[in-house]
Order: structure tokens, then sequence, then C-alpha cells
């Protein structure tokens, strides 16, 4: 069944969804949402512990150790053939490679990454099969031994499920950001049975200094969902068990987890540098993009001759740390394994191959912890055995580096069964923050919602959620048929002078857009389906104009399409639409203030070249007592001013004066348009594809 005709006969559901509630709404979504994250997290655990068993345990004769909640393997003692870790490395590298940039290149490296930014900038834009192959390829990977972590193919195929949905149903932008934002925290939540830190991960990973507190609730379910069917079929055990016998009792055990926060931090941002780095150099280098993760794999299957740690997930090594295991390594050894990681993982990720860089960043943690507890044990009050130095160092090291300290906090409380470090974990990652700074292993990740362009216009432009898209909408100039040739489209599109338009198919339901430039580089005669663009936004009609704004922000186009409840094409929207209801709206606001005050006047009005306030900022412009310049629209530009503002020719003004200064105000404006119109520019001739 074609995505047109599911969306068309799940109308009625769309339109129940739409109309429910927040909690209805988004208890359905999010429990369909943790279903595909548990259900995903079950495929991706099962294929990677195949993958290890041919490649790691079978070709090279090497089985990793594995932690508590996975049977708690003490693995192999020795290499039965060290010749063969690192060609099976590298030979992982190279299939990961090939089907990541033969099938899906947005696949490449790390998935987490590619979530937040879908969530930011086009949240129904992740394609399926990206799923598919980020199963694949980070199975593939990781099995061989690559280092790298198992959440981000989880969250991606989650985050992936998301956006289906947001397509499917046609989600506001909004609600679309939502879904994808739900699966990250569900995915990676399910594959670590964190059901809770899972959640507020969803959250607080899109930000690094703020939270999306509107994911939180979707989160909780999801994840709930997600846990409960990958526990049912992996076991609901902590993946490291259960700490038994630790008690916080000496306040001086604080201030050596304050030194492990400070030295996390530093090792934090050394894993950033490093990846990044690791990033940079590869793209420089010569050579096919595919083959490079093969080379970095040969790299990292030598390094794990030395530090076997390195290999693979490093799970079970760290549950080894957590035992008197740690005391029969060579000092040397624990000292080592963090940096070694870091390479490990950079070469690995950093080349282009699949996996994520979640896991690993709690494993550095981790080893710091070791290392730590190796250096201070005789000291006094330090714990007897490492497991809480080495809990510590997770929570700190990477709660600091990717800028999520309450969520990897709670996570790794629910790893191991313990509510014990959460006050010692506080202290750590606090200070781990503080060191880290700005720094962040997600580049993807904005500072806080005001650097969103969603919610920097309903932060200064509040009324936008007051307006209807309906009392917005344009008319469609044009709208193309799906079996219309694109040698056809195209004359339609020049003639119109657009350059691209909606296509609905033979029942008028919206398909998506197509653009000139893209008809122009296929067969004439090729039906304009083929070039049409199905994950394009859109907005219902019944929305608000906020959510409009924000499909707008998500568009590479200068329209959205405006649909009714059957799927088809009521009207476009540009942004000159929306400063034009805009500025009504604030019109009928100014003058329902003015009727309330009484002696207070909404004037309207355009500056000319021979108006006293043309060329002066607003401060210095000699305005009369009480007289407010509410608004400036400049073009399509709508400015919120101040008193530095210049005013121009051309500027249409909105004042809020007192009465008895009306008619100086209009005189100042020289050519006032009456308290019933703006003079908005942008009149009907823009229409949709006028870039």
């Amino acid at each position: 069944m074609s995505p047109v005709l599911g969306r068309g006969r799940s109308a009625p559901l769309v339109a129940r969804l739409g109309s429910a509630g927040y909690l209805r709404k988004w208890f359905v979504l999010g429990a369909l949402i943790g279903i595909v994250a548990g259900a995903g997290a079950v495929v991706f655990f099962t294929a990677l512990q195949w993958a290890t068993h041919l490649l790691l345990g079978v070709a090279a004769g090497y089985a990793p150790p594995s932690p508590f909640g996975e049977g708690n393997a003490t693995g192999s003692a020795h290499f039965v053939r060290p010749w063969a870790i690192p060609l099976v490395v590298g030979l992982g590298g190279l299939l990961s490679g090939l089907i990541v940039f033969t099938l899906a290149p947005e696949a490449e490296g790390h998935g987490t990454d590619a979530a937040i930014s879908a969530v930011h900038h086009n949240p129904r834009g992740v394609r399926a099969r990206v799923s598919a192959v980020k199963i694949a390829a980070s199975a593939i990977m990781i099995g061989a031994g690559g280092s790298g972590g198992r959440e981000g193919p989880t969250a991606q195929i989650s985050a992936g499920f998301g956006s289906m949905l947001a397509r499917w149903l046609d989600l506001s932008p909004t609600d679309a950001r939502i879904a994808v934002s739900v699966g990250v925290g569900s995915g990676i939540g399910s594959i670590f049975r964190t059901p809770l830190g899972g959640a507020v991960l969803g959250a607080e990973i899109l930000y690094r200094d703020d939270i999306e507190a509107e994911a939180l609730l979707p989160s909780l379910v999801a994840s709930l969902v997600g846990f409960t069917i990958f526990g049912a079929v992996e076991g609901f055990s902590p993946i490291f068990g259960y700490l038994r016998g630790y008690h916080f009792r000496h306040p001086l055990e604080l201030v050596y987890y304050g030194a492990i926060g400070l030295v996390a931090g530093l090792i934090g941002r050394l894993y950033s540098f490093s990846f990044h780095g690791a990033i940079k150099l590869t793209r420089r280098l010569p050579g096919a993009r595919a083959v490079k993760p093969a080379v970095a794999g040969l790299m990292v299957g030598l390094l794990g001759l030395a530090l076997p740690g390195v290999l693979g997930t490093g799970y079970g090594w760290v549950q080894r740390a957590m035992g008197a295991s740690l005391l029969g390594l060579p000092l040397w050894v624990v000292l080592a394994l963090p940096f070694a990681k870091i390479l490990a993982t950079s070469l690995s990720i950093g080349s282009g191959g699949s996996g994520g860089i979640f896991g690993p960043g709690m494993v550095i943690g981790a080893f710091v912890g070791a290392a730590a507890w190796r250096l201070l044990q005789h000291l006094p009050a330090v714990p007897h055995d490492p497991a809480p130095f080495v809990i510590v160092g997770m929570i700190a090291c990477f709660g600091s580096i990717a800028h999520a300290p309450l969520a990897v906090l709670l996570m790794v409380v629910e790893m191991t069964g313990s509510l014990e470090l959460l006050a010692p974990g506080m202290v750590a990652v606090a200070l781990a923050v503080l060191v880290v700074g700005d720094r962040t292993i997600y580049t993807s990740q904005l500072r806080d919602r005001a650097e969103s362009m969603v919610h920097r216009f309903r932060f200064g432009l509040p009324l936008l959620a007051t307006i209807r898209v309906a009392d917005a909408l344009r008319s469609a100039p044009l709208v193309l048929s799906d079996d219309v040739s694109g040698g056809a489209a195209v004359a339609r599109l020049v003639a119109a002078r657009l350059s691209g338009a909606p296509v609905v198919d033979q029942r008028g339901r919206f398909r998506g857009a197509v653009d000139a430039d893209v008809l122009r580089g296929r067969a004439p005669d090729v039906p304009t389906r083929a070039a049409t663009d199905p994950l394009v936004p859109t907005v219902g009609a019944g929305a608000m104009l906020d959510e409009a704004v924000a499909a707008l922000t998500q568009n590479e186009r200068s329209w959205v399409a405006v649909l009714d409840e059957g799927r088809r094409v009521a009207g476009v929207v540009t942004m000159a639409d929306v400063v034009r209801a805009y500025r009504a709206a604030l019109e009928s606001s100014l003058r329902r203030l003015g009727h309330v005050f009484g002696g207070a006047a909404a004037i309207a009005g355009r500056i000319d070249a021979t108006s006293p306030l043309a060329g002066t900022a607003i401060g210095g412009a000699g305005l009369p007592l009480g007289a407010v310049v509410v608004t400036v629209q400049r073009g399509e530009h709508l400015i919120i001013p101040d008193d530095d503002t210049l005013l121009e020719p051309g500027d249409a003004v909105s004042v809020l004066a007192p009465r008895i200064h009306e008619a100086e105000v209009r005189a100042m404006l020289a050519r006032p348009e009456g308290d019933t119109a703006f003079g908005a520019s942008g009149g009907d001739d823009d229409g949709p594809g006028m870039v």
C-alpha cells in the first residue's frame, strides 16, 4: 500500500488524533513509538550477538567478556589466533563502509547526532531505509570488534519511525519534532534497560543548556513500552547487576568523587576533540569513503591485541573493572584504557564506520573511575571495591560531554540498580560540566530553545499561536498532477514564473512538492511523481500560524502547502502571508487595547521620503510623550523595534499613542493609512516557489 493511500484511509484516525488533547494523543503515539523502539532494540541486539559470535568468535577465535545482565561471561583468557584480530576488525569496517555508502550515506557515523539534527531541521525527512542500513552496518562493525556503542542504531530506528509517523499521520511540525526526539530517548532507554533515564535523555540531549519539556511525557510512555518489550525478550536485570554492600558514609568521599569529576571532564573534552578531529582528518584524506573504515579497523585491531578492552562495546570490561578482577590488571593497562578507548572509537566511528558514541563515552568514564581507584585505593575513606568509582566515572564523563547530566545520572543508576551513588554522581557530573564548558560531542545540539528557529518565533511573537492558518493562506498559483510529464511540468512552472509547486495524485491528494531544477535533470517524458519530494513539511488548514512558521523554517522552499482533512491542497502560505496576518492580528489587539484604556489610539502608516521620521532612530524621532512604536515592517521582514531602530522610507509602522497626540503622530508619518490597514507589503503576486 502506498503511503498516500495509507494516509487517505487513515484520515479519520488523523482527524481524531489532531483533535485529541495532549495527554491522549501522546499516550497513543508514544506507545506506538515505544513498540518500535523495543522491537528494534531486540532486532539489533540479536543481530549484534550473532555478528559478534561469527566474526570475533568463529573467525578470530576470541570471545569478549559480557556484563551481568547479558550472561556475565568472563570471555577468552587469550587470543587463539592473534593474527586474525586486525583482519577481522578491518573486514568489519570494510563491510560496514560498503553497506553505508552504497545504500544510505546518511547512516555514516553515529546515529544519535543525525537524529538530533532531524529534530531541529527536518523531523519528517528521515528515510526509512536508514534504520535497516544502520542495523546491518553497526552490527557488523561492532560485532567484528570495532569500537562503538549500540545506542546509535537503536536511537535511529525509533527516531526514523517517529519521522515516518509524522509523514503518515501529517503531524504538525511541533508534534513531528516531539515524535523524533521521543524516538531517540526510547530507543536508547530500551537497549540499555533504562526507561526513566532514556525518557529524560530524549528531552535533554537536544540542547546544551536547556530541555525540551514538551517531549518528557511522551518519552516516558515510549521508553516504558520499549523497555517492557525488550525486557520481555532479553530480561529485565540491570546491565551491570546490583551494587550491594556500598553505603555512602563519609563526607571525605565527596572529595574523591569531585576529583573524578574534574578528571572525567578533561577526558570528555579529549574524547570530543579526538573524535571530531578524526572526522575532519578522514574527510581530508584521499581514497574511497567506503574503504577508510577498513583501514581504521586494521589499526583498532592492532591496538586491541595489546588492550582487548577497546574491542566491541567494552561493557564486559566495565563489569570486570567493577570487581576484584581490576586488581589482576597491570596498572599501566588500567591507566591506558581510557585513552586507548578514545583512540579506538575515534578511528572506528570517526572514519565513517557505523555505531554509537554514547556507550563508548560511558566506558571511557568507567575506565577513568577504575584508574582513579587503583591510584587512591589505600587512602582514607576510599571504598573497598572499585565499583563506586567506576560508576561515578561513567556518569561524569559522558554526562558532561553530552550535556545530558541528569539523563546519564539516571541511566547509570538504573544500570547498576543502586540509589546510593546519586549524591556522589551529582557532585562529580556538576564539576565535570564546569570543566567541559561549551564543548559537546554532539555537533547538532543547539545551545537552548531560544536558538531553535521554531521556539524563537514562539518566544518572540507569541501572537502567532492565536492566528489560524486559514486566515493567512492564499490560493496555490499552480498545482501539478503526478502523472504529468516532467517536460510539461517544467513548461507550466516557467509560464507561471515559479520554481516549484505542490503535486497531487489522481484523487487530488497531496503527494509532495517538485522543483523545476530537479525536473530539468530528468528525462522530459518521465512522470512528475518520479521527481516529487514526499518528505516536505506541510501544515493543516486548522492549525495555528506558529505551526506554519515552524514548517517554513524546516523547508528549503519559500512556501508551505496547506492541507485540509482529506489531504487536498487548500492553499499555500509564505512568510509574507505570515507577516500580513500577524500585522492584522496585532492591529486588532492594539485596537482592543485602545478601547480598554479609552484615551489611546492605534495608528498605522507608511513612512515616505518627506516624513520627518525617515532616516531617524526611534529614540531620537521626537515622538510625543506616551507614543510607542509597536512594529516596523520592512519589505517582508517584521521588526520588533527598540530605541536604536532606524526608520527608513517605505517602512510600514504601527504606533500606540495617547488620543490627544493622534493628529501629531499622523502628521509625522506623512502618509497615514488609517486605523484599518497596516499597508503590508508582499501582495498576492509572490506565490509559491518564487525563490
